[in-house]
């Protein structure tokens, strides 16, 4: 059972959509004592990092949702809910994030090193490139997925990056994980069949189950 974590930020329609489609038992709370009793947890997200982590800090789900993650419960974060994942986010003033993995959300510039403009927010289809294999990308040798995001992770840790794609004149980890934590800086529920069987895979974890 999925237990998607609704702190207000999330979104929640097309996860779900998305969940009914692969047939997938789930629920919505906002409850520590009920998000609990899931299997694994999904971690959506849309808007501000600082918006966000407020909202979890003042509820307690940061501490919670930290304190499962340590247990080993299968997390999954998308968009925003995998930058919530990393350490901080420079977005309005360095605000600190969960800290399940290393990095930092940066804002794209706009301006490549050799002085050309791209737009941002970073807006449409973008191929994956495969760093390393991983349960979340199983049966997945290539693929285009949907990203809508202003702020990239910049980690040193390569170890982490599942899969990358390129923006500007960045590469963006587009798929994270570490142990029994995952992300997304794309929207799965929007990506075709590509995140639709990344969605599909990580329901299918098993307990115990490792990037």
């Amino acid at each position: 059972m999925i237990g998607i974590i609704d702190y207000g930020m999330g979104n929640l329609h097309s996860v779900s959509s998305a969940l009914k489609r692969l047939d997938q038992p789930y629920f919505l709370s906002d409850r520590k004592e009920e998000l609990a009793k899931a299997d694994k947890l999904l971690l959506p997200g849309v808007g501000s990092f600082r918006d966000a982590m407020s909202i979890l800090n003042g509820t307690g789900l940061a501490d919670f949702i930290k304190a499962e993650a340590a247990a080993g419960k299968p997390l999954l974060g998308i968009c925003l809910g995998m930058q919530l994942l990393f350490e901080e986010s420079a977005e309005n003033g360095i605000t600190k994030g969960l800290g399940l993995l290393p990095g930092t959300a940066e804002r794209f510039s706009g301006v490549t090193c050799s002085g050309e403009t791209y737009k941002v927010p970073h807006m449409g289809w973008n191929k994956l490139e495969y760093n390393r294999t991983s349960p979340l990308t199983e049966n997945l040798d290539e693929g285009y997925v949907y990203f809508v995001h202003s702020y990239a992770v910049q980690t040193d840790d390569s170890a982490c990056v599942i899969a990358q794609a390129h923006y500007g004149d960045r590469s963006v980890p587009a798929v994270v994980g570490q142990n029994n934590i995952f992300g997304t800086q794309f929207h799965p529920e929007k990506s075709s069949e590509t995140g639709m069987t990344i969605l599909s895979n990580f329901c299918k974890l098993a307990e115990g189950a490792k990037a």
